[in-house]
């Protein structure tokens, strides 16, 4: 069955995968850095006070009042742009991550709308969390049960794959898994989203990763440890895209920033994200590599749930941290901004590290 597959399926795709990376990086580059400026400016005009500062933020953030945001908008004009052109057409796999790129985009896009419009200090001021939690899981799981349809005949449909080479059926608890894994990403992405430049480099770690689980699923032999996924080459030019519109964001997002992101950019590269690794059926590896980003997520979930039980028990919230998520309860023991940053890049490298040893060895 795997020499049919092969010979009608997977041969045509590995002609070309580095060259569409590569072009699609230089051009995703090349959008960013020629158009920022000029987006810059448009979004200045359009928002006349900028993103309103959260009041739940430290005191430090005040001086960023006026910063643009939606700067989220250009990177996945910047990703899909190049990804269209050089990614293979009849590729289905390619389109699902667009997919994801454009629909989380949207919720966050709706969500930034409203905060600008308002220009509310209140983080609870954009979608509510259950019409946020009903969409993003619609938008699941449809990108799910696509996933699932490009999966070769010679894998389990609704399936998870485990390090070490073992394949666990799922059923329809496949769904509840694609929730955990694409949402949980996309949320994950928008909660690291918090300092200048922060999320573009802890997210490119993660990206090396999966380029690499790409390759190594589009290889035979390569990579024992990774499933021989033909139809996963049609992700080489959507990679590419990601890691040049990143990089070229970081250009003007780097402290200080001159645009931020906004949740148009940090849920749409986090379902991205989520859904590229289901794609691969790299879902695991992908966790680890995230850790850093999982790290600040389980933060605000932790000092949240805490906060909640204590003012239950005993009539006074309680908190973990200073401040959640993470990076601002160093900020309030008076670390500077830049060096936080630096120092979880530093960590997302070495998850990003570690996910590449059980990726080779596991």
């Amino acid at each position: 069955m795997l020499t049919s597959f092969l010979l009608n399926n997977g041969v045509s795709f590995f002609a070309s995968g580095w060259t569409q990376f590569a072009a699609a990086f230089g051009l995703a580059f090349l959008i960013m850095l020629l158009f920022g400026k000029s987006f810059i400016k448009a979004m200045h005009r359009l928002q006349k006070n900028g993103q309103p500062i959260n009041e739940n933020l430290p005191q430090e953030h005040i001086k960023k009042a006026g910063t643009p945001t939606m700067g989220g908008i250009l990177i996945c004009i910047a990703i899909i742009i190049p990804s269209v052109l050089f990614m293979p057409i009849s590729n289905p796999t390619g389109w699902i991550a667009l997919l994801a790129l454009f629909l989380f985009g949207l919720i966050g896009f709706a969500d930034d709308y409203k905060k600008v419009v308002s220009q509310s200090k209140k983080a609870s001021n954009g979608l509510s969390p259950i019409s946020r939690l009903v969409i993003e899981a619609l938008c699941v799981v449809l990108i799910a049960y696509l996933v699932n349809k490009t999966m070769p005949p010679y894998i389990p449909e609704l399936s998870l794959a485990l390090p070490f080479g073992f394949i666990l059926p799922f059923g329809l608890f496949y769904y509840v898994f694609a929730y955990l894994v694409i949402a949980g990403s996309a949320n994950a992405t928008n909660i690291t989203d918090g300092l200048d430049g922060m999320l573009s480099k802890l997210y490119m770690p993660v990206l090396i990763v999966l380029v690499v689980a790409l390759y190594g699923a589009t290889r035979i032999g390569f990579m024992d440890t990774v499933m021989f996924l033909p139809t996963a080459s049609g992700l080489y030019a959507v990679l590419g895209a990601a890691f040049g519109a990143i990089l070229g964001f970081l250009w003007y997002n780097s402290k200080p920033a001159s645009i931020f992101m906004g949740d148009v950019g940090s849920l749409a590269l986090g379902g991205f994200m989520g859904t590229v690794a289901m794609l691969l059926k790299s879902e695991i590896i992908m966790a680890i590599a995230a850790g850093m980003m999982v790290l600040i997520l389980l933060s605000s979930f932790l000092q949240m749930m805490y906060f909640k039980a204590t003012r239950k028990i005993t009539g006074t919230g309680r908190r973990i941290f200073l401040r959640a998520p993470l990076h601002h309860h160093f900020e309030e023991l008076g670390w500077p901004e830049t060096k936080i940053v630096e120092r979880f890049f530093i960590i997302s490298i070495l998850f990003s590290g570690l996910a590449l040893i059980i990726l080779k060895f596991a």
